[in-house]
């Protein structure tokens, strides 16, 4: 099972980045135990009458230490070699220094158990474990050659070159202490090895939990969110394929989905025809919230949890027996789901290759359905906002067109057939009455323009912005007479998109509203930035508003005043508007929107 535990590491890689932060802190950790180990010494000189070597070793810990953290300061990534190279360097010091200092109890002893905190701390109980036997081995080596007289021999080798002589403390490598130290630091691995697997195994399974939240985008539908969570957990877990059965409360009607592994890569998920044996094999009815269904043995295996995570002692369901005549698996996990009290079912993977013990693996299997089921509870939501919204506007439209466009042309049909039959008699009038039919004509024919704009999807971002407000005014400006001109004050934009859009709306929307309403000669529209705020301005020589003067956002919202489309888009960007009335000389809109800002529901 430990083994097994130790393969969680490989469903959440540590990052690069991560894994230099992580050596940047063991090297700080390093040089700081070394230099405590200093001060220790400085403190209590009694106990510190170490041989020359030892102050000799210690400097050259140090300095190693100090070597290490500029290295990982210049150097922008942490090779593995590099991290066995160091790793090595701190397995090698404490066994070494041990040679010229007395008693377990000596402070040298920390370096033993930073070496096996780092192993931990770096990768998880196996490597932990063995860099404790890399030392034992060490210190029994070191037993061996003062065994041998290998410190009579170096003594002797010294003194030829005036060097001091080396004092070791043999005792402490008699086989009954070098025993006890021994499983001292083996006892010790394991437990920190232990600590550090449970650690992160904790951190994988948020890790992994992270990255499936991220696969839920509004974007790819309810389909392409469920293809890329399913598809990412096929692929975790290696299973040959999986299958999500679902039924809406509701209406009680069933869908089933299934994706295959093809070669290790998912296939598209497949909406299957539901038949009526379907509720009975997958959405049968069980205590159970997680389940395994395996072959040991020779034999069946079954696992169950409830809704708490509580295991269920129970024997194998029979209704099994009907998944079993339609699938062909060794082994499979189920997990069921409820969104909202809506929807309700299950989701199967056979034949997956589980890490773990298999009631933790389904409790990890639970807690993930927990959190993610509610982000693609929303995808679903908001998607069904969105047609329901687009049936509203196609709606509105439908409205404008009958109330406004039919039945003007209706009126123009009827106002021909009478000036046909009065050709002859009043050719006059027959004249003027052309005239103000084409002029109606003209009319509905840009306000059909103006519900085919409303209706188009913009695709403007902040590279697009400055070009499609130019495009806007010019053809406002041809298509109504109306003389307009854009003014940009910025060269560059940078703006979220769903900002872009909006904005682009509310021109656009501006532009209506001089058309329709203000009789303008001239239309100016002006983008500027100021103080850490995006402006723009529509100002025209119209007939202006029905107030005098100039009212803020605060003031037009609590007297209702000022276009109620605009003031809706603004609250979307947390933008104001402001504006400016002179009745019988023109007008003056205001927006600002504050930059580095995301929209309302970015």
């Amino acid at each position: 099972m430990l083994r097994k535990r130790s393969l969680w590491r490989a469903r959440a890689p540590i990052s690069s980045g991560e894994i230099r932060r992580i050596e940047r802190w063991l090297a700080t950790a390093r040089v700081a135990l070394a230099l405590a180990l200093l001060v220790a010494i400085w403190i209590d000189p009694e106990r510190g009458k170490y041989s020359l070597w030892a102050y000799g070793l210690l400097g050259f810990y140090i300095s190693q230490g100090f070597f290490t953290m500029l290295l990982l300061r210049v150097r922008q990534r942490s090779t593995l070699a590099f991290r066995l190279l160091v790793h090595s360097g701190d397995i090698v010091w404490p066994a070494l220094i041990s040679l010229f200092v007395a008693g377990q109890a000596e402070p040298f002893l920390l370096f033993f158990v930073f070496v096996l905190a780092a192993a931990a701390y770096r990768w998880g109980l196996w490597e932990t474990v063995g860099t404790a036997v890399a030392a034992v081995i060490l210190l029994w080596a070191e037993s061996l050659a003062i065994h041998l007289h290998f410190v009579e021999w170096a003594n002797h080798l010294l003194g030829r070159f005036n060097l001091p002589p080396v004092t070791v403390h043999g005792a402490d490598f008699e086989p009954h202490s070098l025993f006890m130290r021994s499983i001292y630091l083996i006892i010790l691995s394991l437990l920190l090895g232990y600590l550090s697997e449970q650690q992160k195994q904790l951190r994988a399974e948020k890790a992994v939990i992270a990255r499936i939240l991220a696969r839920v985008r509004v974007e790819a539908g309810l389909s392409g969110t469920l293809q890329e969570i399913i598809g990412d957990l096929l692929s975790m877990y290696g299973a040959r394929n999986a299958l999500v059965a679902s039924q809406e409360i509701k209406s009680q009607h069933v869908f089933l989905g299934e994706v295959h592994s093809v070669k290790g890569a998912p296939t598209l998920l497949q909406w299957l025809e539901p038949e009526f044996t379907d509720r009975q094999t997958y959405l049968y009815e069980s205590n159970a919230d997680a389940a395994y269904l395996g072959r040991q043995h020779g034999g069946l295996v079954y696992y169950a949890l409830d809704c708490e995570g509580d295991t269920i002692r129970d024997t194998v369901p029979a209704v099994l027996d009907n998944l079993a005549k339609k699938h062909t698996f060794d082994c499979l996990t189920a997990v069921s789901f409820e969104l909202a009290h809506e929807w309700w079912g299950r989701v199967f993977m056979l034949d997956p290759k589980l890490t773990g013990d298999i009631e933790d693996e389904l409790r990890f299997l639970q807690e993930l359905v927990r959190q993610v089921g509610p982000a693609v509870y929303n995808v679903y939501l908001i998607r069904r906002l969105r047609m329901r919204a687009g049936a509203v506007e196609r709606a509105r439209f439908a409205r404008e067109l009958h109330d406004g466009a039919v039945q003007s042309l209706i009126a123009v049909e009827m106002q021909l057939d009478v000036l046909k039959r009065q050709a002859d008699s009043r050719p006059q009038a027959v004249s003027r009455e052309l005239g103000r039919i084409q002029g109606l004509l003209r009319e509905e024919v840009l306000k059909l323009r103006e519900l085919m704009q409303q209706m188009k999807s913009l695709d403007v971002d902040a590279r697009k912005l400055l070009g499609f407000f130019h495009d806007t005014v010019e053809r406002f400006q041809r298509e109504t007479g109306i003389a307009a001109r854009f003014v940009s004050e910025v060269g560059e934009v940078d703006m979220p998109q769903q900002t872009c859009r909006e904005l682009a709306r509310i021109v656009q929307e501006g532009l209506v509203n001089v058309r329709k309403h203000s009789q303008a000669k001239h239309v100016l529209v002006r983008l500027s930035s100021h103080d850490n705020r995006w402006q723009v301005v529509i100002e025209d020589d119209g007939r202006g508003f029905p107030f005098s003067g100039r009212l803020s956002h605060v003031e037009l919202e609590t007297g209702r005043k000022g276009p109620v489309v605009i003031k809706e888009r603004l609250r979307l960007i947390a933008g104001e508007l402001t504006i400016e009335s002179n009745p019988g000389r023109g007008s003056r809109l205001e927006i600002n929107i504050p930059q580095n800002r995301e929209v309302a529901y970015g």
